[in-house]
């Protein structure tokens, strides 16, 4: 007993000594948290940028445009929904993450998908190892919720509390997945549109959030696709807006592809009038989206989070109206398509900025995982960090990538489609004038170039042709003249080269210098001499 109580005290002070190292090494892991920024990513579904749409959302580009940085050359990888989305999440191109359209088939939400990909998507990095709380609410990817994909039940990992969309972009009577059970809503106002549902859910995960852990917030708006519902107090403005008719609005593709060629010249009266009227509905939709942007930028400055918080505003595409006598759309190569806003504020950037400087949104990710403080060199992702033209949009080109990947794979019907029975299978998104948007061979892959030298944009589309359309984009913005068989022959090759390196690049190799940087070197026995390994490669993956 004698023994027992001489040793106590130092088996107190022992005992003391651990705890205290304990508490010490958790409070050091909390205060590392603390510090890091918070990050809110506000994701549109199909928000132009070259036809107008970021017009009517005077909040957004005064509370986070004019109080940081505005991007005049983003675009995405993929001008569709689904594939766009998983590469916003993984940082990836279409033929790296395999989600190549918008169907279960297509690898949109599919089982493989979940498997392979949503475990090395940004949010679950960020939960995983950078010590976030997540919050996600709104359209997720086309095929979420699918019975054969596991149903609302799934819940992605990568999120702490998950509020997820069945299927696709909705207004009114839809189910949402809110942390794996479903709840169903219907046609009042009040309780159920859905862009403010998704304020109102994201003003709530602010305010009891946990506040010793930084937090990564995406809410994604179904906002301004279709059907273009728009709140009760904003159906009746815009009364007298009208599509924009800019060069390229109902004239012939003469020289492009064989499905834009098949658009009827000029349109008709009822398709004109379709897309004015679903132009209109569009920008009343953004009014609510609006109205989400500057809620939840007060909701920050009352609890004194705005500072220390980026907010990152973008689209997974783009849109046109009218295009080369397309009624409405995205799915083609053409910058209406392919063009996105980015809009983004934070601690350390200035406001009122604006660059010229090329990104993409497989760039998203390594951007918010730097942000964060995550060592991006660990993961696969084919896109790069921008985080370093935030705090200085002049930054050099030569410091920067000049061209990237834009590339997507056609969608078709194996039947005919009952208002074009002329134009036989294997089209699909037409409308009542026999006008189709979409094709199995409207599957093409672009080299994007924004240098000093060069505003150039290179296509090949995998059909029987390779048909080839190019652009210089400095003289001719609305892409009305082919160059394909004009521009000079080495420019070609070199282009070609280039494009077939990309359409097989991962990680780091998709970053290295294009034509039209001076680090470039080019080695004609490097091309290859049969173009058909590209075919259906998509498909194949």
């Amino acid at each position: 007993m004698t023994s027992i109580r001489l040793n106590l005290p130092t088996l107190l002070n022992c005992l003391l000594i651990c705890v205290t190292l304990l508490l010490n090494n958790r409070c050091c892991v909390v205060a590392k948290w603390y510090h890091r920024p918070n990050v809110v990513l506000i994701l549109t579904d199909d928000l132009d940028v070259v036809i107008g749409g970021m017009t009517p959302l005077n909040k957004t580009k005064k509370l986070i445009g004019e109080a940081g940085i505005t991007f005049t050359n983003a675009f995405v990888a993929s001008p569709l929904c689904c594939p766009s989305r998983a590469s916003i999440l993984t940082g990836k191109y279409p033929h790296n993450h395999h989600v190549i359209n918008n169907t279960l088939e297509g690898n949109c939400s599919s089982t493989a998908w979940q498997k392979t990909q949503e475990p090395k998507t940004f949010p679950a990095l960020l939960q995983a190892y950078a010590g976030y709380q997540t919050f996600f609410a709104g359209k997720y990817l086309n095929q979420y919720g699918n019975p054969d994909a596991g149903g609302v039940e799934h819940v992605p990992l990568g999120w702490d509390y998950w509020v997820g969309l069945e299927r696709n972009s909705r207004y009114y009577n839809y189910t949402l997945s809110v942390n794996g059970k479903p709840k169903k809503h219907g046609g009042n106002y009040s309780e159920d549109y859905l862009t403010d549902v998704l304020t109102n859910m994201s003003l709530d995960f602010l305010q009891y959030k946990s506040n010793y852990r930084p937090f990564f917030m995406m809410v994604s708006t179904p906002a301004p696709h279709a059907p273009w519902t728009p709140a009760p107090q904003y159906q009746d403005r815009f009364q007298d807006l009208k599509a924009p008719r800019d060069p390229n609005f109902n004239v012939h593709g003469k020289d492009k592809h064989w499905l834009i060629r098949q658009a009827k010249t000029p349109m008709t009266n009822s398709s004109i009038e379709l897309l004015d009227e679903a132009y209109r509905k569009r920008w009343r939709t953004l009014l609510s989206v609006d109205d989400l942007v500057e809620k939840v930028v007060k909701r920050l400055e009352v609890r004194g989070e705005l500072d220390n918080t980026y907010i990152i505003f973008t689209s997974d595409n783009g849109y046109h109206t009218g295009q080369f006598s397309l009624p409405l759309d995205k799915r083609q190569l053409y910058e209406s398509d392919i063009r996105v806003p980015l809009l983004i504020r934070g601690p350390n950037i200035k406001p009122n900025q604006t660059t010229g400087l090329a990104v993409q949104n497989v760039d998203l990710g390594p951007t918010i995982l730097d942000m964060a403080g995550y060592n991006v060199s660990k993961t696969a992702m084919d896109g790069m960090s921008f985080l370093s033209v935030l705090y200085n949009g002049n930054v050099a080109y030569t410091m920067w990538r000049t061209d990237f990947l834009v590339e997507y794979e056609g969608e078709g019907s194996n039947v005919s489609d009952p208002a074009c029975p002329l134009l036989g299978p294997g089209v699909s998104v037409c409308f009542p004038d026999c006008v189709c948007e979409d094709s199995f061979n409207n599957t093409y892959a672009c080299v994007r170039t924004v240098a000093p030298s060069a505003n150039l944009q290179y296509c090949e589309f995998d059909d029987n042709e390779v048909f080839v359309e190019v652009y210089n984009i400095t003289v001719d913005p609305y892409q009305l003249i082919n160059l394909a068989k004009t521009i000079d022959q080495e420019v070609l090759e070199k282009m070609n080269h280039r494009l077939m390196m990309l359409q097989s690049c991962s990680g780091q190799s998709c970053r290295t210098p294009g034509v039209y940087d001076t680090r470039y070197t080019f080695d004609p026995h490097l091309m290859f001499s049969n173009r058909s390994h590209r075919r259906n490669r998509l498909r194949r993956a």
